[in-house]
């Protein structure tokens, strides 16, 4: 292992420090069929609570003028439960997480915050600096699924996402005197540039926090914007604290990226939009959800006055704090949330946000990785990006064209998100000839992560499959192999001789059909060759394609996946924590253009010393699982 000792920064898991030169880095980290009554698979229960939660900062702007304040956010702390996003799973396209309305019709209050939403939304001044985003028909996928599919294209907003609207609302209501103070927000993305841009507009200065982790392009088009910005702490919550510490002590007014109803009334004017825009019945509206400020506001004006249409949020499998929540029927907490869709990856959501959809909404789809890439892809090819001088748009106009025309044209996944969910919802119910409006949320998509959609989207599309086969050592194994695939393309194959045992082929092959797959299958089982469909395995996808080449055995080595922040450092602290205590016998890093990169390592550990090794691997501070049983990687690597 001492090819890993390397000197920082070099490499590509030593990033060069990103900070901005007038804010210096601080605050260093202290087999399944079907069912249309499913009982979804519940494997874990909340767990005791862990972290007390101290109560939403409010604007001094709307704390004494808008009633919501008072009444919907006031409550004291609370004690949040920890669970895994993985004691909620259900298949893609299944409506779960439906909340047991707790709502009485008549109930005053609830009609007050109803009509408080629905007027304050209509008088929102977010087209100060927004632009009414088009509603564009997706002709090649609806032709495709039967249903009229419709993109509300926030992904053309002036900062490619829908955050300036819900920043600039909440914003151009602070007065300003207090205005002048400045305003300050944590973020690591959309948001940052929605409080930037609204800052420039009004006039007033921003800081804005932000974790080192944060992908260069990131933090350079906030600070393109005007806002100042402060590269701190490891993590989205050590950026948060530092930020409402410094709020207060400067005076400045902190914007919350989605629990704050001004901010959630700027969100709802997308929902308005749709009203408006759309002609003919609506059968629902897909949101993707992270701390739930865009569903939401959606749901608060929709659900007044089209209360027929569904509001469904569609959040990762792997970051599904929306429908967990709903689930219990309170708040609650993942203790590890997946990356990949960056921009809706929240541990926790909204107090106000989880008020309004446990009244308002009709339940979560969950949706893979896999894919919210197909979504990417199949954008694309249905959509041309409209150049800003010719927008606002027709209110609903077909296109149908390539999408690389003009800059930022490709969905992030957040972004791609709710596609996903209501293509997987159609499929899955069966709808034909309806409405159904899907929100493209944004287009800050990461150069690097465009590698990583690339290889999934096809799997996302089912036009691929990632197989194994165990083949005999024995001559001509490898020509009766290949008679067998066929006619099936082959995209990819690894291969390598096992000395006299039998070997691992693993490859991947174009499908058209489930029913081709399954007879290619069928001819190698009847030739006495295993195969396994290693389609669904993120850890084979995610890194054993790549190792595959050799089987070893090392006693007592336990497998593990971890998160690696994207930050110098990071793998010296991790080799300090274990090394040269325990042998690293396996070590895989694959960066994926997210704020953490997957890292597969093998360590041995006698199983005597295994206490101990929890106990170092929880003080690295690293999201980890460990993954030694894991059945794929005893098939490709022992």
């Amino acid at each position: 292992m001492e090819g890993l000792l390397l000197q920082p920064p070099q490499g590509p898991l030593f990033l060069r420090p990103r900070r901005s030169k007038l804010a210096p880095r601080i605050l260093t980290r202290p087999h399944y069929i079907p069912s249309k009554s499913i009982k979804t698979f519940i494997n874990a229960t909340l767990s005791k609570p862990t972290a007390e939660i101290p109560p939403l900062p409010t604007s001094s702007s709307s704390s004494h003028e808008n009633p919501l304040l008072s009444s919907t956010l006031s409550s004291p702390p609370y004690r949040a439960n920890k669970v895994s996003s993985n004691s909620l799973q259900y298949p893609s396209g299944y409506l779960g997480a439906v909340p047991e309305r707790t709502v009485k019709d008549g109930d005053n209050e609830s009609i007050v915050n109803a009509m408080e939403y629905l007027t304050n939304i209509l008088s929102s001044k977010v087209y100060d600096v927004a632009i009414e985003s088009p509603l564009q028909l997706a002709s090649k996928l609806s032709e495709r699924l039967g249903v009229r599919i419709w993109l509300k294209r926030e992904d053309l907003q002036p900062v490619f996402s829908f955050k300036l609207r819900g920043a600039y609302n909440m914003m151009a209501k602070v007065p300003k005197e207090q205005l002048q103070r400045g305003v300050i927000c944590s973020s690591a993305g959309n948001h940052a540039q929605g409080v930037a841009l609204a800052a420039k507009r009004l006039g007033c200065d921003a800081v804005i926090a932000m974790p080192v982790t944060t992908p260069e392009i990131k933090w350079q088009s906030v600070e393109r914007l005007g806002a100042t910005v402060v590269l701190v702490g490891d993590s989205y919550d050590e950026a948060q604290t530092y930020a409402k510490k410094r709020a207060k002590e400067e005076g400045r007014t902190f914007i919350p990226p989605f629990d704050h109803p001004d901010v959630i009334m700027g969100q709802g004017t997308v929902g308005m939009e749709i009203v408006r825009q759309m002609q003919g019945p609506l059968h629902a509206i897909f949101v993707p959800v992270g701390g739930g400020g865009l569903i939401a506001g959606i749901a608060a004006y929709v659900k007044r006055v089209n209360p027929e249409v569904k509001i469904i949020g569609v959040e990762p499998s792997d970051a599904n704090a929306m429908a967990l929540s709903l689930h219990h029927g309170q708040r609650v907490m993942l203790d590890q949330v997946g990356g990949f869709a960056d921009g809706v990856a929240v541990k926790e959501v909204g107090e106000e946000t989880f008020r309004l959809c446990k009244e308002l909404i009709d339940g979560v789809v969950l949706v893979s990785r896999d894919a919210i890439c197909a979504s990417i892809k199949r954008v694309k090819g249905t959509l041309i990006l409209i150049p800003q001088s010719l927008i606002p748009l027709p209110p609903s106009s077909p296109i149908d064209t390539d999408m690389f025309e003009e800059k930022r044209s490709i969905l992030e996944p957040a972004g791609a998100l709710a596609l996903a969910g209501a293509e997987a919802y159609c499929k899955y119910y069966g709808i034909k000839d309806a409405n159904i409006v899907a929100i493209t949320s944004g287009a800050n998509m990461n150069f690097d992560k465009l590698r990583v959609v690339t290889e999934l989207a096809n799997v996302g599309r089912q036009q691929e499959a990632l197989l194994a086969t165990v083949l005999p050592e024995v001559p001509g194994s490898f020509k009766h192999f290949c008679e067998l695939v066929g006619p099936m393309n082959i995209s990819e194959f690894k291969y390598r001789s096992n000395l006299g045992k039998d070997a691992v082929v693993l490859y991947s092959v174009g499908l058209h059909t489930a029913f081709e797959l399954e007879e290619m299958k069928k001819r190698m089982e009847l030739s006495q060759l295993r195969t396994y469909n290693l389609t669904a395995s993120d850890l084979v996808k995610d890194h054993l394609r790549y190792l595959i080449g050799g089987k070893s055995n090392f006693p007592d080595e336990v497998l593990c996946r971890f998160v690696f922040p994207e930050r110098p450092g990071t793998l010296m602290k991790f080799l300090d924590s274990f090394s040269p205590r325990w042998n690293i016998s396996l070590f895989h890093y694959r960066g994926q253009g997210e704020t953490g990169a997957n890292v597969l390592v093998g360590i041995q550990v006698p199983q005597s010393e295994m206490d101990e090794f929890r106990s170092r691997a929880s003080s690295l501070g690293y999201d980890y699982v460990v993954v030694t049983d894991d059945n794929d990687f005893h098939l490709l690597m022992h």
